[in-house]
């Protein structure tokens, strides 16, 4: 078992968060820009909006698919080959959107940069978890967890404004000169770690990404689709395989995702928590722009602006992210920020709508600040006690989980809008009054989400802690 590095250690660790931010804000960004241009997409193909989804799930099908295996083929192939290589494909997918004259070419596109998007977050993770030690890990880890706060916020910013200045082919376009600087940076900077690994696990990737394909399907239909028995059905089938991999898994010799990971206590949690926590807290990023919109009557941009506080605070929160953490410990950090979080959520619901919408900024600066907290320390405490040999196959599988919840997040805060919403008693034909039954249901989930962590032990985390 050998580790092969290619640069300068130094120069390494200085360069390494800045690789991973680059992949996370690359993903994210693209994950969030295309919403807002879909219309304008959509009258240049001349195709209907309402056609227009299978441009979204053909892009979380592939990811859904190829994340599995990200860890193997690092293993394999050695993190620096493969991690410019999935940046190259990303880029060349996204210059291949740019140039589609119909929605089937749009598709298959979309599918040439999923599989590069599928790679690029979890080997440059895994790269951060080979070269730091543990107690530098949650620094690095906490530069560049930002991007992944800012995506989303600035993911309906940037296409609005693309759309309306320029065209909708530039929120593909301006991924290609991020690209080939991450090419660039990563060609000195970027380590070339391998490890002597079985054979792929072809039966186990199969079952698994089956299983992931129906459960994405299933996410992207809800909130879109009146078809309640489809997706149902969809989920159920997509848990069934997910039970039958677990079945599977038990008596394979070299299973894709080892269930000796789940026998280490704070890798389980931390999978459970991300999933479970981010039901309450991801669909905020979009909840709060529609509220703003369709409560408010305010515009798009407007909107945007409301909700980019977070990122700033995220931003201005990242330098006492690592204090905080040493001070209280993950147990403790953990627990009460998410019981701060459910409740901020559920505080979105006082304002009436006669109230001013700047209301809402101050609450999201602090949702933001507590966000930022929160996904460093869930990440963090994951990872904390995984072995050398455990690393590729624990991060693909965050990786999985974290695609899956923000997918769950967004799902179930749509799904919860439309039943109050549709629902005479709760919204009394007002869809302020729908948004602020969502909003109180998402905060006292999250609040009850916050028992999870309680299976933490106080020393949890503590070789993770910064000797500095």
């Amino acid at each position: 078992m050998s580790w092969n590095v290619t640069a300068d250690q130094r120069s390494i660790k200085k360069y390494m968060p800045y690789l991973l931010a680059t992949a996370i804000f690359m993903q994210m960004l693209d994950a969030t820009i295309l919403n807002t241009a879909l219309p304008a997409i959509a009258k240049d193909l001349n195709e209907s909006a309402l056609n227009m989804q299978s441009a979204i799930v053909s892009y979380a099908l592939t990811l859904a698919i190829f994340i599995p295996i990200s860890g193997y083929l690092a293993d394999k192939f050695g993190t620096k080959k493969v991690f410019i290589v999935s940046i190259f494909v990303f880029s060349l997918g996204s210059l291949f959107c740019a140039l589609s004259g119909s929605l089937i070419q749009l598709d298959i596109s979309r599918v040439v940069q999923g599989m590069g998007g599928a790679l690029m977050t979890p080997v440059a993770r895994l790269a951060m978890i080979k070269t730091y030690p543990k107690n530098e890990l949650v620094g690095a880890m906490n530069y560049a967890i930002i991007p992944a706060l800012i995506g989303p916020i600035l993911g309906p910013l940037v296409g609005g404004y693309l759309v309306e200045i320029m065209s909708w082919h530039w929120i593909f376009l301006i991924n290609i000169p991020m690209g080939l600087l991450g090419i660039l940076f990563s060609l000195k900077y970027m380590p070339d770690y391998s490890l002597k690994s079985s054979r792929l696990d072809v039966v186990g990737f199969l079952i698994f990404g089956v299983s992931s394909i129906l459960l994405s399907i299933a996410l992207e239909l809800t909130g879109h689709s009146e078809n309640y028995i489809l997706e149902s059905i969809l989920m159920f089938l997509g848990v069934f395989m997910m039970v039958f991999y677990y079945l599977y898994a038990k008596k394979a010799k070299n299973p894709i995702f080892p269930l000796g990971l789940f026998l280490i206590r704070t890798f389980r949690v931390g999978v459970i928590g991300n999933l479970i926590t981010r039901l309450g807290i991801g669909s905020i990023p979009l909840l709060v722009p529609l509220l703003i919109q369709l409560a408010y009557g305010q515009s798009p941009s407007i909107s945007g602006w409301i909700i980019a506080p977070m990122a700033l605070a995220a931003m201005f929160t990242k330098p006492f992210v690592i204090p905080i953490i040493n001070r209280f410990g993950y147990r403790n950090i953990l627990i009460f920020n998410t019981i701060i979080l459910g409740i901020l959520i559920g505080s979105l619901s006082i304002p009436s709508e006669k109230m001013p919408i700047y209301w809402f900024i101050p609450v999201m600066l602090i949702i933001g600040c507590l966000n930022s907290i929160q996904f460093t320390a869930m990440n963090s405490i994951t990872v904390a006690n995984l072995r050398d040999n455990q690393t590729s196959s624990g991060n693909s599988l965050i990786s999985v989980n974290q695609q899956l919840a923000i997918g769950f997040g967004i799902a179930m805060g749509l799904s919860i809008l439309k039943f109050a919403e549709n629902t005479e008693w709760i919204s009394h034909n007002n869809i302020h009054t729908a948004f602020q039954y969502t909003f109180i249901f998402l905060g006292v989930f999250t609040v009850l989400s916050s028992m999870i962590f309680r299976w933490l032990h106080p020393k949890d985390g503590n070789n993770l802690k910064s000797k500095k």
